[in-house]
């Protein structure tokens, strides 16, 4: 039974969610939009992502430091220290028209270097100078002008570009001009440079140790994915040890222990296949010495083209079953290595052309590649009637490419086609047999060896 509560409270509640939903789409379809933008334009890498990680709070945090340090503290104390000048010559300017004074002007001048720490002259009244070229983020300029106008109104012509260390100031009175000299570290805050010199300089030598510190936690990963890489390829690392984090440290040992279990549990499928092997070769041999004393009848040659046919298949399976992991990697000529293939085909009455372009030398498993490319050629001319084999190197990879002129496999299945025990023979040739491993074995070698195997249209045909 239902509550009819329960459904008056849903209704309600679905009545709210339904517009706020309306509303939040477009803020998600815009995150999702940011979040792939920044996927595309963000570094790869776990050391670069780490190392933002650790630079871009410190640079933000420095950024916000130098604001509020240049707005609130530089800003705030070059203008009072500006104004406490500024008040010192409209003090002097207030004894100049109020107080009578001697003539050459003496007393008040020397009250001035004396008491004020600033030189100062009367000199006639004549026109100002025109206005100096302002710099444009001078705070001395901007708060010195500001205050002349603020305390004492009257015109002035001010210098904070010709003089290094000083700072003029002309002011107009009634019948003469003030001229004062003043020290530059009097009007602003002059140690300013101070705090961000040891601010970049202690972040620069924090990021340099952050990055001492990355650079020996990411390289136990690294080694740690060089490893699973190197024996996912069928060449194991024997010096890999444990390194680095505790958590790295567990995810190298989780490897070294799965790699162990992988390499014992092959080697057992080794043995026992070896020991399938022994026994069924000796039955199967035990059957050709039996039909050989029963003569040339047609009987016995169907059933030695049965024996021949589960010897083949055999060889196949246990070829399929074993891998490759047994033979060492060595340096090969491939040009040889297919000059060898072609000789073979023509033995055997097949059309086979090879060629290779470029430096030839690879590091390869040499009887498993000659075996890979052998089931290739052989698949080809086996439903076709020209088989053409082309090799380069092009770059770090060996790019080896078989055509042949037979009817091809569909794009539907041709991945399908390297499945193991799955033959294609129905749809193309029905007098053909085999075990259905000839793709799959190839495919397998290719892995093996860090590469793959693809299924493509080719210029002849298949």
């Amino acid at each position: 039974m239902t509550d009819p509560e329960a459904s008056v409270r849903r209704q309600p509640l679905n009545g709210l969610l339904k517009p706020l939903a309306g509303l939040l789409s477009p803020l998600i379809l815009i995150y999702r939009a940011i979040s792939r933008f920044m996927y595309r334009i963000m570094p790869k890498g776990l050391f670069t992502r780490t190392f933002l990680i650790i630079v871009a709070p410190i640079v933000i945090l420095q950024s916000v430091l130098v604001f509020v340090f240049m707005e609130r503290h530089y800003q705030l104390v070059s203008r009072r220290m500006s104004e406490a000048v500024v008040r010192e010559i409209a003090a002097v300017v207030y004894v100049l028209e109020n107080f009578p004074q001697d003539l050459d002007h003496s007393k008040i001048e020397g009250l001035a270097s004396r008491t004020l720490g600033m030189s100062i002259s009367v000199m006639p009244l004549e026109p100002l100078p025109p206005p100096a070229p302002k710099p444009f983020f001078d705070v001395i300029d901007k708060e010195l002008s500001y205050a002349i106008s603020q305390k004492i109104g009257k015109p002035f012509w001010i210098d904070t570009v010709g003089r290094s260390r000083f700072v003029e100031i002309r002011i107009q009175l009634e019948d003469s001009i003030l001229r004062i000299f003043t020290r530059r570290s009097q009007t602003y805050a002059s140690n300013s440079h101070i705090f961000l010199v040891w601010m970049f300089s202690t972040s620069l030598v924090l990021v340099i140790i952050a990055l001492l510190f990355l650079r020996n936690q990411i390289r136990p990963i690294i080694r740690l994915a060089n490893a699973a890489e190197a024996f996912g390829r069928g060449r194991p690392e024997e010096d890999f040890r444990a390194s680095g984090a505790r958590e790295v440290r567990r995810a190298s040992l989780a490897f070294i222990d799965m790699r162990r279990r992988i390499e014992r549990q092959i080697e057992q499928r080794t043995t026992m296949l070896a020991g399938v092997s022994h026994d069924l070769r000796t039955i199967l041999t035990r059957l050709r010495l039996q039909l050989a004393f029963l003569g040339d009848t047609p009987e016995s040659d169907a059933m030695r083209k049965d024996v021949d046919e589960m010897s083949h298949m055999l060889e196949d399976y246990l070829a399929f079953s074993k891998g490759d992991g047994d033979e060492a990697i060595q340096k090969t000529d491939m040009a040889l290595l297919l000059e060898e293939l072609e000789e073979e085909a023509e033995i055997s009455g097949q059309d086979v052309t090879t060629s290779f372009d470029g430096p030839a030398e690879a590091d390869i498993r040499r009887l498993s590649m000659k075996r890979c490319l052998s089931n290739l050629v052989t698949n080809g001319c086996k439903y076709g009637n020209r088989v053409e084999v082309k090799g380069a190197i092009e770059g770090r990879w060996l790019i080896i490419t078989v055509d042949d002129d037979g009817p091809g496999i569909p794009e539907d299945q041709r991945e399908i086609a390297f499945r193991a025990f799955h033959r294609l023979d129905l749809a193309r040739n029905m007098d053909e047999t085999g075990s259905g491993l000839g793709l799959a074995i190839a495919r397998d070698i290719a892995r093996g060896h860090g590469g793959d195997l693809y299924l493509e249209d080719s210029p002849l045909g298949g």
